[in-house]
């Protein structure tokens, strides 16, 4: 057997893994094979993205056909006919407003890229004194440095605090925690106000000084974190009171998780930028891109003497396999109607994972679309040591679940039925009854 040794993996107790490795070696539908030829049941969608379900023969075979006919086309200078393609789809499908598309590799990647679109569009606007990013606690950005600069978890920030962004320093109050939110159905009905902290911050800073809000829709990574109903307005509302532009982060919700093609389609909240990945290609290809406004776009260029615009871009942005991917993966979404599947699907998922209120160590359930968040009480002096030996234990039983400390996240492929859904809660079930 190959070794284990040579490779760090990401987000992983390392050695704890490696002591009981969880090797995934093919995929189809619903279902994972492991090493030992088990099918597992995938409750996630691989890591959030895999929403059309695994190894789908459109996207295989456009990803053949793209590696034998363009295996790479230079981004600079230079450009291949799917990516204009793509861009167009996108914003198809896009919020109105958002009109043009920068591609880049990843959910990191488009982070960082939108808060370079921001500084770039305050800068041709000669908007000089806006330099200041505004994220929220618990909100997660990826792990650039610029995404863990305006992001709020501390655990990906502790060991670079002091190489982070300038001007990041303040954030939004989180969302979760209110008492009268527990156990609530889709969006809770408190927690609106909490949009208005950001009004405490322009006192203290002057919004004149504020470039960007960012906040996802609704943070996946942080546990399922629902907005309250009239809080992405509120904060709507406050951006433009302010001349602050709005930063969504779609990269989990992009793509039919919430029921519709963005959280921004969903909530009828449209933001000024919108970052998406992973679902983008079905999580085939790594791919990401930053839909913008149309008039931020056109302000960099409009500033420009005639040369380049935007001194930022990657070496595989738009890449010839990823865009093929990303086609496909559309043509999917739209030929099985897979957005409008998962809402019709919701209020059965909704009924499904809030039949585990009152099972052991359950102390919260959050739902909306087909995501879920089922929080657990932490073992005192071991925090997320319950939520680590849930996720072993479903995975030995035939379902991978994810979990973020002692909160599982179930994000199962946009085509799951109900049947699978039943053996997700009842294996979800089980592992909590046992390990109580």
């Amino acid at each position: 057997m190959t070794s284990l040794d040579a490779l760090w993996l990401p987000f992983t107790p390392n050695r704890a893994f490696k002591r009981a490795p969880r090797l995934l070696v093919a995929a189809e539908g619903m279902y994972y094979r492991d090493a030992d030829g088990n099918s597992v049941l995938d409750a996630t969608s691989g890591l959030w993205c895999v929403n059309a379900g695994h190894c789908r023969p459109p996207i295989v075979q456009a990803i053949q056909r793209a590696a034998a006919t363009l295996d790479y086309a230079p981004g600079f200078n230079m450009a291949h006919p799917a990516a204009f393609e793509l861009a167009d789809r996108l914003t198809a499908i896009a919020p109105a407003g958002l009109e043009r598309v920068f591609f880049t590799n990843s959910g990191s990647e488009s982070v960082d890229t939108a808060l370079k679109i921001v500084m770039a569009y305050h800068a041709a606007r000669g908007d000089t004194k806006r330099r200041r990013f505004v994220g929220r606690v618990r909100g997660y950005h990826g792990v650039g440095f610029g995404g863990i600069s305006v992001g709020g978890l501390e655990n990906n920030r502790r060991v670079f605090a002091s190489h982070l962004l300038p001007h990041t320093d303040a954030h939004l109050p989180t969302t979760h925690g209110l008492p009268e939110n527990l156990f609530a159905h889709a969006q809770p009905t408190h927690g609106a106000h909490l949009a208005d902290a950001l009004e405490e911050i322009v006192a203290i800073h002057g919004g004149d000084t504020i470039a960007a809000v960012i906040v996802e829709p609704m943070a996946g990574s942080a546990g399922v974190l629902v907005p309250p109903v009239g809080y992405l307005e509120r904060l709507r509302a406050l951006c433009d009171a302010h001349g602050i532009l709005l930063i969504f982060d779609e990269v989990i919700t992009g793509f039919g998780r919430l029921g519709a093609a963005f959280g921004a389609t969903r909530f009828g909240v449209t933001p000024d930028l919108m970052t998406l990945a992973k679902g983008i290609t079905n999580g085939a290809v790594p791919m990401g891109a930053v839909l913008m406004q149309r008039a931020l776009h056109d302000a960099v260029l409009d500033a420009s003497a005639g040369g380049i615009e935007f001194f930022h871009g990657y070496t595989y942005s738009g890449h010839p396999l990823a865009c093929a991917a990303a086609i496909a993966t559309l043509d999917v979404y739209r030929d099985e109607q897979l957005f409008d599947r998962a809402a019709q699907l919701a209020p059965a998922w909704e009924a499904a994972v809030h039949a585990l209120r009152g099972e052991p160590h359950v102390i919260d359930i959050r739902n909306l679309g087909l995501v879920a968040g089922i929080e657990l009480e932490p073992r005192v002096g071991a925090p997320g040591a319950r939520g680590a030996e849930i996720m072993a234990a479903c995975f030995q039983a035939g379902v991978l679940i994810r979990v973020t400390g002692d909160i599982i996240a179930l994000s199962p492929p946009l085509i799951v039925e109900p049947a699978q859904i039943e053996q997700i809660i009842a294996v979800v079930r089980e592992a909590l009854r046992r390990l109580a």
